[in-house]
Formats: structure tokens, C-alpha cells, sequence
């Protein structure tokens, strides 16, 4: 029987909405958690997707009061905290939890390539420090360092230390991932892999970290809904649904230049504008065109599942 974890489920980490000034778009901000609450989905804020790395300050804290002022009693808040200086990174998840958050996330920090020893040195001092529910965030597309999973597990048992969301591409990886933590009622495995989503929901995960959740949470909702049903046809269906749209935005394309055309995506669909934190740019216009005429074609053959608000 799978374990009923604190940390569980579809968690979206949401795109940073921004305005022709580059400030946040507050109204975007409101309709985006909307959209996720509407499908049984939590948001992070603040990571990779959120271009969290070009982010002042300011617009960090602006975000992170903005959503915790969204937060309704049934939902859980994560917010990203990495940073290359552990004092920032600290300070940042002070003020995320004395916000609201109830778990924050961290990437390695980037600029030096650490050793495994270092690597668990800094996760130790960090979760010493903030003194909160952290969750260790393996990402080699980013940080150039993958954190070894033994690692992991020794962190695993620190009292604050309580999830991982993974996104690196290894099925060996993942399965042994599964096999560590699907059983511990005290650590989650979430997978920021999203091919392999109903795979790892199927054989033991504790939850994902989609981005094509900004666009369609209800893939994911209904996919987690088909897993918990026993059936495969109506999840692995739903998985194909989220490589179509995955692959329409990111197939190519570096994964700062996904990000932007996901905001495009997201544009057409009412729910943000599509400007970007430089350095990231914007779309050119033929490449949205092309991309967007491509997205008409999916909804016009998916209709009746994805019932995406767009202009087409």
C-alpha cells in the first residue's frame, strides 16, 4: 500500500510573470494559482523554470509575498532558495517560511565544481541554518554536478531534510530512487522528469515537478488520478498528452529558449505575457507563429481532453 506522505502530488514549478518593466505581473500571478488550484496542483515558485538565477532580490521578495498571500489552508507553498552564497540562500528561506512556505528548495551552488563530500557539507549547513523542511534539488542540466543518490540518502535522515525533486535523465537512476525512498513515510521523491512521469507515479513515487503544468495542470491531475485507479491505458495516455506538449516547446530548443516559448504558449492561453528576464529574450516572431500553429493543431485533435483557454 503507498505510503500517505505530507509531500506528495503534482507540484508545478511556475514561470516568473513579468511586465514590460520587468516587474512582476501580479495579476498573472492570481490567475496562474488559480489554474492550479483548479487541478489539485501546488506551486513552486522561484526555480528553474521561474528564471530564478536573473532575479533581483526584490522581485524574489515581491513573488514570494504575492503567493503566500494565494495560499488557502489545503495547499502547500514551495519556494526555490538557491544561490551561489550560502548566507543569501539561508536568508532566503528565512523570509520564504516566515512567509508562509512550507518547504523550500536547493540546487547546488554552481560556480565550483564541489566534491561529493562537499556537496553534503553544504546541504548539512543549510539545513542547520534555516531550520525548515528543505527539499535537495538534483539538476546537472544547471549545476554541471549530479548529486550522487548514496548521498542523498544520508542526507535523507537529517531531521529537516525531507524530499528530493530530481531532474536528472536516468531510468537506473530513477528505479533506484524508487526502491530507496517509496517506502520512507519521511522523505518524498518528487521527479522532475516529465517523460517518465507516470512510470515513476506507477512504481512508487511520491509526486512531480512538471513545467508543462503551467500551461496544462490537468494533465498531471488526471494522470495521478488514472495511476491511483489501476489504470494504465487512460495514465500512459495522459503521459502522451504531456510528451505532445512538452515536445512542442522544448524539442530543440535550449532550455532557456523552452522557458520563453512556454510564456508564449501560456500568453495565447490568457494567462501571463511572454516577456523574458534578460538574459533570456524573447521568442522571434516565426519561430511563435510556427510554434503556435502547431499548438491550434494539438487542441483541435485533443479537444476534448485539453480544454485550454486560447485564441485560435
Amino acid at each position: 500500500m503507498k505510503i500517505d506522505k505530507k509531500y506528495k502530488g503534482t507540484i508545478v514549478p511556475v514561470i516568473t510573470p513579468l511586465t514590460d518593466r520587468y516587474q512582476l505581473d501580479d495579476e498573472a500571478v492570481e490567475k496562474i494559482v488559480a489554474n492550479l488550484a483548479k487541478n489539485d496542483a501546488m506551486p513552486f515558485i522561484l526555480g528553474t523554470t521561474g528564471e530564478s538565477a536573473s532575479l533581483p532580490f526584490s522581485l524574489k521578495e515581491a513573488y514570494i509575498q504575492k503567493v503566500s498571500g494565494l495560499k488557502t489552508p489545503d495547499t502547500l507553498l514551495y519556494i526555490g532558495i538557491s544561490s551561489n552564497c550560502l548566507e543569501e540562500t539561508v536568508d532566503l528561506a528565512k523570509r520564504s517560511f516566515d512567509a508562509g512556505a512550507d518547504a523550500v528548495a536547493a540546487t547546488l551552488p554552481t560556480y565550483y565544481h564541489l566534491s561529493e563530500e562537499q556537496m553534503g557539507d553544504y546541504f548539512l549547513q543549510l539545513a542547520d541554518k534555516i531550520q525548515g523542511p528543505l527539499i535537495v534539488y538534483n539538476i546537472p542540466a544547471t549545476t554541471h554536478m549530479s548529486i550522487p543518490l548514496e548521498l542523498i540518502e544520508e542526507l535523507s535522515y537529517h531531521p529537516f531534510i525531507v524530499g528530493t525533486k530530481d531532474s536528472e535523465r536516468s531510468e537506473s537512476r530513477l528505479d533506484r530512487s524508487l526502491q530507496l525512498w517509496s517506502g520512507r513515510a519521511d522523505f518524498s521523491h518528487f521527479l522532475g522528469w516529465a517523460g517518465k512521469s507516470a512510470y515513476a507515479l506507477f512504481n512508487g513515487g511520491d509526486g512531480l515537478i512538471p513545467s508543462t503544468g503551467n500551461l496544462a495542470p490537468e494533465i498531471y491531475c488526471e494522470m495521478t488520478k488514472a495511476v491511483n485507479a489501476g489504470d494504465t491505458d487512460k495514465a500512459y495516455y495522459y503521459q502522451h498528452l504531456s510528451d505532445t506538449l512538452g515536445n512542442l516547446y522544448q524539442s530543440g530548443r535550449t532550455l532557456g529558449e523552452s522557458l520563453r516559448a512556454l510564456k508564449v504558449l501560456m500568453q495565447d492561453a490568457g494567462l501571463c505575457q511572454a516577456h523574458m528576464m534578460p538574459p533570456l529574450s524573447p521568442l522571434h516572431k516565426h519561430d511563435e507563429v510556427s510554434m503556435l500553429n502547431a499548438y491550434y493543431d494539438l487542441l483541435r485533435q485533443e479537444q476534448a481532453l485539453l480544454k485550454l483557454p486560447t485564441h485560435v
